[in-house]
């Protein structure tokens, strides 16, 4: 049994508890795996919602706004929002939570800042775990913001239900060059900032875009939504575009598909942690770092020198 976390006090929605218990994961305390495996079965019943796109795009805004709108619905709403890590203490560095000063009072509404620890797609590895934490004491609605940087977002796909690419018109000109991770991922797309100059021209572009994708009566099309979220509007359209996807997640079958495709990536990445953990041991890093004069010497190479790890 996990003594340092009171599972029953999290079970019940106790924040401070709530807390602790992702912090308890995030640090990699001694039980934490355990702690996450007796929480397991208590998982699965919150619906996952992925919000990223490139900075200055009005997530954090956006991502306020929809909490305050599914409180409205009488949903408990957590908030994970992923900050890139800082290079002197390894922490979050931007704390979203100041541009959410609308919901961080409410007590229906849990938000934690996690660092992206070096994840390409901006999504921390223990963002996954802090959303079952989450899912485990109660919240309905979980938000996952990435900070939308890096070679790609495939990270948040990962572990989102719903994934919605926020844009503004000034994307409109970039679109054709837009990473293709981030435009392939969308299961929708929201066009921010809409009562700037360019918005019309940019939503048609996207739109064009998506009708070139390989599709059939059968497939999901993904739309673009208008929104000013400063101003609160459009946020409706975005609950009801969700609500849209989410309701074909699971006429087709493709919701349980997804969570399972979902699971088969967070083992490999399991395994892939654990092999890596165990393999370097003292030993090999010593054979690492006396093959290294070598290598810079040309007298041996990368090959021979990872073959021979292998080997040892």
């Amino acid at each position: 049994m996990i003594k340092t976390i009171d599972i029953q006090k999290l079970l019940a929605g106790d924040r401070r508890t709530v807390a602790r218990s992702i912090s308890f994961v995030e640090n990699e305390n001694t039980g934490a795996e355990q702690f996450l495996s007796e929480l397991f079965k208590h998982t699965g019943k919150a619906y996952r919602i992925g919000i990223t796109g490139p900075p200055g795009a009005g997530k954090s805004t956006l991502t306020n706004k929809l909490a305050k709108y599914y409180r409205s619905q009488d949903l408990k709403v957590g908030i994970i929002a992923v900050d890139p890590t800082s290079p002197f203490t390894g922490g979050a560095l931007l704390g979203d939570r100041v541009r959410m000063s609308e919901v961080e009072m409410d007590e229906g509404v849990f938000i934690r800042s996690m660092a992206s620890r070096g994840s390409l797609g901006g999504l921390s590895k223990k963002t996954r775990e802090a959303a079952d934490i989450l899912d485990a004491a109660g919240f309905n609605i979980i938000l996952f913001e990435t900070v939308g940087v890096g070679q790609s977002e495939l990270d948040i796909a990962g572990a989102a239900d719903t994934t919605v690419v926020v844009l503004v018109p000034e994307s409109g000109d970039g679109i054709q060059a837009m990473k293709a991770g981030l435009m392939e991922i969308a299961d929708f797309f929201v066009m921010n900032k809409s009562d700037r100059p360019g918005a019309d021209q940019a939503v048609m572009s996207i739109k064009m875009i998506l009708g070139f994708r390989p599709h059939d009566e059968h497939s999901w099309m993904a739309d673009v939504v208008k929104t000013t979220a400063s101003e609160g509007k459009g946020i409706d359209l975005i609950a009801s575009e969700i609500a849209r996807h989410k309701e074909y997640l699971k006429q087709s079958g493709t919701f349980e598909k997804r969570r399972a495709g979902q699971l088969r990536s967070r083992i490999e990445e399991i395994i892939r942690d654990k092999f890596t953990m165990t393999f370097w041991n003292a030993e090999r890093k010593q054979i690492l770092d006396a093959g290294i004069t070598d290598i810079m010497s040309r007298n041996n190479t990368p090959y021979h020198l990872s073959e021979l790890l292998l080997k040892s």
